[in-house]
């Protein structure tokens, strides 16, 4: 099938059998075919077609499942991706640890100019694939945009409604993004962020190496000080909340789009873009105002942030050696103390999980103020977005509303190339779908603070 063939499918999910695989496809067929939904035919990928059939079952609840085709398809088979990035507008790929299985995948839609959409909170993997994977992207008009999942629209989408919040001639500073995971139950998180944070960290010096092998990027300009590094743990008052810095895929994804950004300051223009959406994404993007971002873990309790704080610990000390990796995969709830499981939440944790996060910005009421010296920030304002538990209810609504967005508007997004969701959603409706969708973002309070 050529480049030009037309696409039989709208969309293919990859990995549709796996834990949060099955959660996309049943969030998913909320969308297939119905009113105003630009999903009219999706396709299932993944090695067993029985253990696809399965998930559709699942997905699909109660109700008989839909005819919905199932494809075989295995990371280790280019062949296989390469026949089904032919017949698909997009794949969603929720095959991870990305950084061991999502290049083949990424290389196959580029070379048949399909978009490209994963889940994936691994900062080397997103890298890499930009300075392998951008320019042929943008030559062959295939959209490549990782992170599109719990990491890391909420901080991204979250971060651009946060910073509109500074009107006229304010300006923030810094935004530090605070999450905090409640429950009735106990928070059981995915095993494959546990997976990948480990992986991430025993291969921290191969993210350091291609960053130095890249040119350097843009950085914006922001009014005031650059941000000291702070303590560890903080009591955040106005929130309630203890917090602890995480080394988060956020930040990391934030600063790129924030550079690119810097590099296109009226953003990423649209393949095929009316005057009208060209007008749009120029005033969205004016009234965004860049800061230094940080993200932290909030808890009620000094106490609940321990099994973190030992989780920190342990895969420091662990994941430098082969056995100790393997310590740390083979017994996640050891030493999460319960906090990941290989086998995932049961439906009830999941049930009754959800997030809060918070983004407390300090800046300035007038960003002439910031070059008078050393002036510290005399502006407060909090914003927040929340929504269900992140690994298998937020992240499939995340997805699936991205997926949509390109769909529903493939001519007002870049023609192809390898980017961040904040750059490439912040001018669409993607905050309102989500909203739409039980994710909600909201303006908290706007205070001075003493100087």
């Amino acid at each position: 099938m050529s480049q030009n063939s037309p696409k039989i499918y709208d969309a293919v999910i990859l990995g549709a059998s796996g834990f949060t695989g099955k959660y996309v496809v049943r969030e998913a067929l909320k969308f297939l075919n119905a009113p105003n939904s630009p999903l009219k035919s999706l396709a299932l990928a993944g090695r067993s077609p029985a253990r696809l059939a399965e998930a559709l079952k699942w997905a699909a609840g109660g109700d008989s499942p839909p005819n919905i085709p199932l494809l075989t398809a295995d990371t280790t088979d280019p062949n296989s991706l390469s026949r089904i990035a032919a017949q698909a507008k997009i794949i969603l790929n929720c095959v991870g640890p990305f950084r061991l299985y999502g290049q083949p995948v990424v290389s196959a839609c580029v070379d048949a100019g399909c978009d490209y959409l994963d889940i994936s909170g691994e900062p080397e993997f997103m890298e890499r694939m930009e300075a392998l994977y951008h320019e042929e992207a943008v030559e062959k008009g295939a959209l490549v945009v990782s992170a599109c999942g719990f990491d890391s629209v909420p901080a991204e989408i979250g971060l651009l409604f946060h910073s509109r919040q500074w009107a006229g001639p304010a300006a923030p500073n810094r935004v530090e993004a605070c999450l905090s995971l409640e429950s009735d139950k106990k928070v059981v998180l995915n095993f494959g962020t546990y997976e990948s944070a480990v992986l991430g960290v025993a291969n921290a010096d191969k993210l350091v190496e291609l960053r130095r092998s890249r040119p350097k990027r843009a950085r914006p300009t922001i009014p005031g000080p650059t941000h000291a590094k702070g303590s560890l743990i903080e009591h955040q008052k106005q929130l309630g909340l203890w917090a602890l810095k995480l080394p988060s895929a956020d930040s990391v994804v934030v600063r790129r789009t924030l550079a690119t950004l810097t590099e296109n300051p009226h953003g990423l223009p649209g393949a095929n873009e009316t005057a009208n959406d060209l007008k749009k994404r120029e005033a969205f993007w004016s009234s965004v105002k860049p800061a230094h971002f940080g993200v932290k873990l909030g808890s009620k309790s000094l106490f609940g942030l321990f099994p973190y704080i030992m989780l920190g610990i342990f895969i420091g000390l662990l994941c430098r050696v082969a056995l100790g990796r393997w310590l740390l995969l083979k017994f996640p709830s050891f030493f999460s103390l319960g906090g990941f499981k290989k086998e995932g939440p049961s439906k009830e944790e999941v049930e009754s999980a959800t997030f809060k996060m918070w983004f407390v910005g300090h800046g300035f009421s007038d960003a002439s103020l910031a070059s008078k010296g050393n002036k510290k920030p005399d502006t407060e304002v909090i914003t927040r977005v929340a929504g269900p538990e992140v690994g298998y209810l937020a992240t499939p609504i995340i997805l699936i509303q991205c997926a949509l967005v390109v769909l529903s508007n493939r001519g007002s997004l870049p023609r192809g190339g390898v980017f961040t969701p904040g750059i490439v959603f912040g001018p669409t409706d993607l905050q309102e779908r989500l909203q739409e969708n039980g994710i909600s973002f909201d303006f908290i309070s706007k205070n001075s603070i003493s100087a």
